[in-house]
């Protein structure tokens, strides 16, 4: 593992796009069972994958994993809460607060 150095990998994947009443996602899973780390950036390649209404699409496409460095995944892991918690501020819900 590099303290400094980014390493890049390119692995096989599958990416799945639905656009339906009962579910409505984007999904990649790594054909290779690569794991992605805090930290770790994940570039799909190939051209947008645009569903209509009522489609599930599914692809199998090229993606480059960029591994953090040690130092980013650290920073990343002390950091990562206070997204988080940006994220916790917010209601979803039909109901008015006073």
């Amino acid at each position: 593992m590099a303290i400094f150095r980014k390493i890049a990998e390119d692995v096989p994947c599958t990416v799945e796009v639905s656009h339906r009443f009962e579910s409505l996602h984007a999904h990649v899973r790594f054909n290779n069972g690569a794991v992605v780390y805090p930290g770790d950036e994940v570039l799909v390649h190939g051209a947008p994958i645009l569903a209509a209404y009522g489609e599930l699409i599914v692809e199998d496409r090229q993606a480059t994993i960029t591994r953090a460095s040690w130092l980013e995944r650290l920073w990343t892991r002390a950091t990562g809460d206070f997204g988080f918690m940006e994220l916790c501020e917010f209601s979803f819900s039909d109901e008015v607060t006073l």
